[in-house]
């Protein structure tokens, strides 16, 4: 008969983060739980992917502010690769736009560096369940989650950047992940036009790419009425680069 008592596998962790102060300070409050093993440490963005694709760990401890490759930008590559690893987003600093973009890229949790521990311990336990971490609180529906960051967002203006409603429109769609051709059919024009759009949305907006545009689209609520409103959120696009 097999004994129910053998002791749970303890979380394997990676750590992403720049200073190194504060990589062994989170490695020690770490260790401080027998649940929980640090498996590897990465001071930017490009080492935290070799570690995740080397290591598998249940969790990645990501910092948005990296050398060499972002947060953002790392969380995004991550989820273009499939990886099962549970991230979690811990900064300084964030704004509420970075949130919506983190949780759109991936991320299952946000927590802030100047958290009580316990905060961390619980973000965890809460992303290894299946659930998602706010701030200080978990979150169990995510779709409901993101309505509320947006909505708890000052609108910033929308005629200081120039759009007109056609290229708002085009970025509402974007945020929504779809090609060229399919915002073509979405908004019932040829693809050549949208590519024309989309240079100048990219001319007005100092952007390069859609990963940049759909950031900016939500760190100024650009599109809020195009975040998700039901079941599953759209994903933030997946191509670096966009043609125009």
């Amino acid at each position: 008969m097999v004994s129910s008592n053998h002791p749970r596998q303890p979380v394997r962790i990676v750590i992403a983060d720049d200073h190194p102060i504060f990589r062994e300070g989170l490695i020690k409050l770490l260790e401080t739980k027998p649940d929980l093993l640090v498996v590897g440490t990465a001071a930017d963005g490009d080492d935290a992917m070799k570690l995740v694709a080397e290591l598998e760990p249940d969790v990645l401890l990501l910092d948005l502010a990296m050398p060499r490759m972002a947060g953002l930008v790392a969380l995004r590559e991550l989820r273009d690769k499939g990886t099962p690893t549970r991230i979690i987003l811990v900064t300084a600093a964030i704004d509420r736009g970075e949130i919506i973009a983190g949780l759109q890229l991936g991320a299952q949790g946000v927590v802030l560096k100047d958290s009580a521990s316990e905060v961390l311990f619980k973000s965890i336990r809460a992303v290894m369940a299946g659930e998602y971490w706010v701030g200080r609180k978990r979150e169990t529906d995510l779709a409901a989650a993101l309505r509320d960051l947006a909505a708890s967002h000052p609108r910033a203006s929308r005629k200081q950047f120039g759009l007109t409603p056609r290229e708002l429109e085009i970025i509402g769609v974007i945020l929504g992940g779809y090609s060229n051709s399919d915002i073509a059919a979405r908004v019932s024009i040829s693809e050549k036009t949208v590519k024309h759009h989309l240079t100048n949305i990219f001319d007005k907006l100092g952007v390069s790419n859609r990963l940049e545009l759909a950031l900016f689209a939500l760190h100024h609520n650009l599109a809020v009425d195009a975040l998700p409103g039901a079941n599953q959120p759209s994903p933030v696009p997946q191509g670096s680069q966009a043609s125009s």
